[in-house]
């Protein structure tokens, strides 16, 4: 098996587009990691130390590890991709109540340029406020000593230029590279800070019977991840035999492939993105991550962990209905003479593949919500001592895994064996 692995990574590099992507993505990701060492001017860097190592655990220890570590050196990187992810997310949720919007997702390419537009402003507005909030929260941990109103103004600029750019770089790289830009960067930054979090894993407190528990847990979710994420019920079609002139066309059979896990990785970090927004608020004011929202609501509490799993569920079935959508689906399939065995065509087809993807995707969100605990449960059981848990595991997994697809579907084309069977 491993000299078939070999065999397609070397086949993957003989084919001049496919390479080419792999070189570009590489080269952005390298940008993206440089990025996140070079720390804005004005910056304590032993104060900001000092502060992660003595209490940075709650909502600034999770945004950390979202950043690739960026934010403990105050980088010009610091905000990372989430602020493009909530502005993508609030842009999703507006197409639905604003009907301009609507209208503008319907219009196909055209409109969805314009949406991208709009998310792109929102983005500069979103890190430019976090920004703000980042330069008061480390100016009271005395990271920004002698700050001035210009110093105050550069810091702020280069937080938001460097948000722009990571949202640049994660556009290029969908466009001209391999898998979801916006993932990978995600994906980047949660396996820069594997390293840092092994050496914690092995140097801190926990017991060698915590640490064979954890290994085997982490496995264990790894393979429920991919078996959850390959799985799909596949719906068979049957075309009619048509005449076309002389020609007798049709009367071939197929199947519509309804995955388990349709949504993929996106709700997971929506869900993150969304319960963190008024926790990372909380921070900013008066009390700061002591405060009394922050340990009712910051990462590891009973209140965030079951509103996570929550949004995670209502996000899975939101982008779920997004990606995929019956009515026009069983309307293709009656244009072009396809039926369901045993369903009508038009809309008894449509009503049947909805009722379908509304029972598969129930254990697919299930699921996904349930990891998403995981990171809890590792950290009242085994006091695990980094943030690398569920989410950051069903995070990495399912990248890992839609990109090993794409390139499949590359090689696929081009009559090569592929890596997944």
């Amino acid at each position: 098996m491993n000299n078939k692995l070999w065999q397609s990574l070397a086949n993957s590099w003989k084919i001049p587009e496919l390479r080419k992507k792999l070189l570009f993505t590489a080269a952005m990701i390298a940008i993206y990691r440089f990025g996140s060492h070079v720390p804005v001017p004005g910056v304590d860097v032993k104060a900001l130390d000092a502060f992660f190592q003595s209490g940075a655990s709650g909502v600034v220890g999770f945004l950390n590890l979202f950043s690739g570590g960026a934010l403990n050196r105050v980088a010009v990187f610091a905000l990372g991709i989430m602020p493009y992810i909530t502005a993508s997310i609030i842009m999703q949720l507006l197409t639905v109540v604003i009907p301009k919007l609507e209208e503008l997702q319907k219009e196909g390419e055209q409109g969805q340029k314009v949406i991208t537009q709009y998310s792109r402003y929102l983005t500069v507005g979103l890190a430019a406020v976090q920004s703000v909030g980042y330069i008061f929260l480390f100016k009271s941990y005395h990271a920004l000593p002698n700050l001035t109103v210009v110093k105050f103004g550069l810091i702020l600029f280069t937080l938001t230029a460097g948000a722009t750019v990571v949202m640049w770089i994660g556009e290029l790289i969908t466009a001209r590279g391999i898998g979801n830009g916006m993932s990978i960067l995600i994906f980047i930054s949660i396996i820069s800070r594997v390293p840092g979090g092994a050496q914690k894993f092995f140097e801190g407190s926990m017991s060698l019977v915590s640490q064979i528990g954890f290994v085997i847990i982490a496995l264990a979710v790894i393979v429920a991840v991919v078996w959850i994420t390959s799985g799909e019920r596949r719906i068979p079609v049957q075309y009619a035999k048509r005449i076309v002139g002389r020609r007798m066309m049709g009367g071939t059979s197929t199947f519509i492939p309804l995955k388990v896990n349709m949504a993929g990785v996106i709700p997971v970090i929506f869900a993150s993105s969304v319960m963190l927004i008024p926790v990372t608020i909380a921070t900013y004011l008066p009390g700061g991550q002591n405060s009394w929202f922050s340990r009712a609501f910051g990462p590891n509490t009973v209140a965030y962990i079951i509103g996570e799993a929550l949004l995670i569920i209502l996000f899975t079935y939101f982008y779920t209905a997004v990606t995929f959508n019956p009515i026009d689906q069983a309307d293709n399939l009656k244009k072009y003479g396809g039926f369901v065995p045993g369903v009508r065509p038009g809309r008894p087809t449509a009503e049947f593949l909805d009722r379908i993807l509304t029972r598969l995707t129930l254990p697919g969100a299930l699921f996904l919500a349930a990891v998403a605990v995981l990171p809890w449960l590792l950290y009242r059981v085994f006091n695990v001592p980094f943030n690398f848990g569920g989410t950051s595991i069903l995070i990495v997994v399912g990248v890992a895994l839609d990109t090993m697809r794409q390139m499949e579907a590359q090689l696929l084309m081009r009559h090569y064996e592929g890596f997944l069977k």
